[in-house]
């Protein structure tokens, strides 16, 4: 009679072997995908800080040109009164006009003083649009190469992630939900991404913590499903320890049956991911 709980720890497992092949992959990409991505944002940060820069520049010789426009149109005003000051009919006048003209002769100096401290913040604008031009160049360089890393690695591994996503789904329908969520919540907590691990050498392959021999005894028998007391793992199956080979004859058909009886598990609990 087919055993249920053999079939969902095989199933497990299977899909837990796929899963471990796919965290192969992400580790071979390491860090390139959050690299391209961090890049990007440093050069999208650093394109709106230019348009910000040729924003406060435009300002700036709007605001130059305004002022040279009003030292203009001062100084028509002083040759106007310095006209009128020719015609004058009483000392009074004069000195109203001359009134007059000075304080566009004073406008004229607070104009060019203002267009001296804006030239000097044009300057200023233009050598920190410079400078971050320059950085944009080597990020969008850097950019470049990375990019290019990135998709060397997808395309080499492009073929194979996408023979295991889809035996990944089809392994993932195969579950019952209730038992596929656990096995992600498993997953998601786990350090290294595994949900599902037999009994290596006595310990946890997940945490490495001591499994006792009642324990692995229940696991081998796959009468219910068991998780490791310590890191939560599910508990697929045991690896049985081989001794080291000797001369008695009589240790022989010990040894004989503890490899079969390895076999027997490894068969039931692992079995292959072309199965």
């Amino acid at each position: 009679m087919e055993n249920p709980i053999a079939k969902k720890l095989e199933a497990l497992l299977k899909l837990q072997q796929i899963d471990s092949k796919l965290d192969e992959i992400d580790k071979i990409r390491g860090d390139l995908p959050e690299e391209v991505q961090d890049l990007e944002d440093e050069i999208a940060g650093y394109q709106t800080r230019i348009s910000k820069f040729n924003d406060e520049l435009k300002s700036f010789n709007e605001t130059v040109s305004n002022n040279k426009q009003s030292i203009k149109d001062a100084e028509k005003l002083i040759e106007k009164y310095q006209a009128q000051q020719e015609n004058v009919r009483n000392d009074r006048e004069f000195a109203a006009i001359s009134k007059e003209i000075e304080l566009q002769e004073l406008e004229i100096q607070i104009f060019k003083k203002k267009n001296k401290e804006l030239e000097l913040k044009i300057e200023g604008k233009k050598k920190q649009i410079e400078e971050t031009q320059q950085l944009l160049a080597d990020r969008e360089k850097d950019l470049e190469n990375k990019r290019k890393e990135l998709e060397l690695i997808i395309a080499e591994s492009e073929e194979d992630e996408a023979k295991l996503f889809k035996e990944r789904e089809k392994r993932a329908k195969s579950l019952e939900p209730r038992l596929y969520k656990s096995y992600m919540k498993i997953r998601e907590n786990s350090n290294n991404g595994l949900a599902v691990v037999t009994v290596k050498r006595d310990a946890c392959g997940g945490c490495f913590n001591i499994v006792p021999p009642q324990r692995q005894a229940e696991i081998r028998e796959q009468k219910k499903l068991i998780v490791c007391e310590h890191c939560g793992r599910v508990l697929a199956g045991v690896e049985e320890n081989i001794a080291p080979e000797k001369a008695a004859p009589a240790r022989k058909t010990t040894r004989r049956r503890a490899t079969e009886e390895r076999a027997e598990v490894l068969d039931v609990g692992l079995g292959s991911l072309d199965d």
